[in-house]
């Protein structure tokens, strides 16, 4: 984790002084640091958590994730506001600053404590390392090699396939919050001298719906499924009407060539005439139905490969990365009604996946508790 987040200092820190080649070679590395990452965060957590703790942790952490995209935004929004063109001083400001955060983010790995469970007695350590230096590379590589494989096999799992449907879900819809619909609202000229300054308005508004979509889920997981008895299933669907109502709205408040114009923008009116107030309740519903995505599908893929999960999750990390960038490839070519088509079916069929595994969890659930009494 502090190796990967040093990689994405070093990608933050390109646009100081951005360079086409630098550019370029940046995003690459950062991709595969973010495979390494969110595989290892999802180990961190899984190890860290046991069955009962498993969606509360999984919330805290995505909640904590988003806060990202509340104050970065909001340091846009306000610094940024009516500037036509942003000078090199402000953009020196703005990377410098989160350089040096993620940089101090990075050594605050460190402080992540190891659970007993996985610490190795002192006696047990010494002697493995006497027994091992020899062959510790054939081990090493004999341990990538078992992962690798490992990761094959979780793929091809029934379980694995259907959550693939949801994880491919959250890809798509990730491209659209973060790099299409923002720039929908900025290319939509009837939003007047504001529609540059939307741009970060609807991130804040998708932060806030993130962070109280993951901290209630989070800090309220116990009381919601024994005293509610709503487990993940219910989540997920009220994620999926969030979704749903969103894309509505889309459809009728921004214009359907606004993914695919020049930089000059489009006068064009969809079925209303644009209004702020929809485009950032949209933005706050886009946000709100992440979370209940994503909080959840961390939280079923650690209980239910809690053995293996350091695999599981670079398999939900490669679908859902493969998806993102389908979705980036199309969305410069395809009307937003259509855009938004893929995204309610995707949706669609990704929920009753969801529904499906959470189900066969539940019974081992309930097979575990049955053994334990």
């Amino acid at each position: 984790m502090f190796f990967s987040g040093l990689i994405y200092s070093a990608y933050v820190a390109v646009f100081i002084e951005p360079l086409t080649w630098s550019f370029y070679l940046a995003s690459v590395i950062v991709g595969i640091a973010a495979a390494v990452i969110w595989t290892a965060q999802g180990n961190c957590l899984t190890i860290n958590s046991d069955e009962n703790t498993i969606g509360r942790n999984s919330g805290i952490f995505w909640a904590l994730l988003q806060f990202s995209l509340l104050f970065g935004n909001l340091y846009i929004y306000f610094a940024w506001k009516g500037e036509k063109h942003i000078s090199d001083h402000n953009r020196r400001t703005v990377y410098i600053g989160l350089t040096v955060i993620s940089l101090v983010g990075s050594v605050l790995f460190f402080l992540i404590r190891n659970p007993g469970s996985e610490v190795l007695s002192t006696e047990e350590a010494k002697s493995d390392d006497e027994s091992e230096t020899a062959l510790r590379p054939q081990g090493q590589r004999s341990q990538a090699i078992d992962a690798f494989k490992s990761a094959i096999r979780i793929f091809f799992t029934k379980e694995m396939l259907l959550l693939s449907v949801c994880t491919a879900y959250t890809g798509f819809e990730l491209t659209f919050f973060s790099g299409v619909y923002g720039t929908c609202l900025g290319a939509t000229n009837r939003f007047g001298n504001e529609a540059k300054s939307l741009v970060g308005l609807s991130g804040i508004f998708v932060g806030v719906g993130e962070i109280i979509g993951g901290s209630t889920f989070g800090l309220l997981n116990k009381f919601l499924s024994k005293y509610l008895g709503i487990g993940r299933n219910p989540i997920v669907l009220l994620g999926l009407f969030c979704h749903v109502i969103a894309f509505y709205l889309i459809f009728l408040n921004v214009p359907g060539d606004a993914p695919i114009v020049p930089d000059e923008g489009t006068d064009r009116v969809a079925y209303l005439i644009p209004s702020k107030t929809i485009a950032m309740a949209c933005s706050f519903l886009l946000g709100l139905g992440d979370s209940c995505f994503n909080t959840q599908l961390l939280s079923i893929v650690g209980f239910m490969y809690s053995q293996e999960s350091a695999p599981a999750f670079a398999v939900v990390k490669f679908v859902q990365s493969i998806s993102a960038a389908i979705a980036f490839g199309y969305s410069n070519y395809l009307l937003l009604q259509w855009q938004l088509l893929i995204l309610g079916v995707a949706g669609f069929f990704g929920t009753i996946s969801f529904i499906l595994v959470e189900r066969k969890a539940e019974t081992i659930s309930h097979g575990s508790n049955y053994d334990r009494i």
